[in-house]
């Protein structure tokens, strides 16, 4: 089964985020909302303190876009608490972090490395339907550019508001569309 245009399946995870109390988030919380699942193989490791700080500078963009973003590894929301309270790059992050010690969320999205326990460095949006429009997945060693999965965002939510539209390549917002149609075929 292919991920793109899947609709997410069921689950139940505890988050931390900071300045609350723990709390559940299941796929209802964001039913209706654009949410950004970002996975990470595990706390205390070392590209992704990098990435996930990077995601937070472009946080309250993505909060006026109407986009939730959640943070998930394999560890607990006890460690992400600790992570958080310990870390000077992960103390001022603001969005939650979603505990996936029972690898739910990890084999939903197909990113658990079951010999190791811990999940790929995997991103995925949703739109408010709860379908899967755009996925990343990279290796270990590589890390993400938030400003990059910003720019797909726009382009998801643009070609949602705007039926008919598609984004090029590099499309910025506000740059010109296409019209796919036979006059273009062969023209671009």
């Amino acid at each position: 089964m292919g991920i793109i245009g899947s609709t997410i399946k069921p689950f139940k995870a505890t988050a931390f985020q900071a300045g609350k109390d723990f709390f559940d988030v299941t796929e209802a919380d964001i039913a209706g909302k654009w949410a950004v699942f970002f996975f990470y193989p595990a706390d205390f490791t070392f590209v992704c303190p990098t990435e996930l700080e990077d995601l937070g500078a472009k946080y309250d963009e993505l909060q006026g876009m109407g986009v939730e973003v959640f943070g998930v590894s394999t560890d607990t929301h006890f460690s992400h608490k600790a992570w958080h309270d310990t870390s000077e790059k992960i103390g001022k992050l603001k969005y939650a972090f979603l505990g996936d010690q029972l690898h739910t969320l990890s084999k939903n999205f197909g990113v658990l490395r079951e010999e190791m326990g811990l999940a790929d460095r995997a991103t995925f949006v949703v739109d408010p339907d709860g379908v899967i429009q755009i996925m990343e997945i990279t290796c270990e060693g590589v890390g993400r550019n938030a400003t990059e999965l910003t720019r797909k965002i726009k382009a998801a939510q643009y070609v949602r508001n705007n039926p008919g539209q598609v984004c090029p390549a590099a499309w910025e917002e506000g740059s010109e569309t296409l019209a796919p149609s036979l006059d273009l075929v062969g023209k671009i």
